[in-house]
């Protein structure tokens, strides 16, 4: 993930597509005692390690 700051609402939907995939089985990208996948998440987006863009609309 680049330095990029993501608003309330970005992060929110970076968080749960993330816990989603680690629900399903993905591997985990850091290393990590949680077994919770939102949690699991949250260390990843933390640790920068979160293979997400978002692309936003211009007007």
């Amino acid at each position: 993930m680049s330095l990029q700051r993501y608003n309330r609402y970005e992060k929110a939907r970076i968080l749960g597509a993330r816990a989603l995939q680690v629900s399903y089985g993905a591997p985990v990208l850091i290393e990590t005692n949680q077994t919770e996948p939102i949690l699991v998440a949250a260390e990843e987006y933390d640790a920068g390690a979160l293979p997400f863009t978002v692309r936003r609309e211009s007007n």
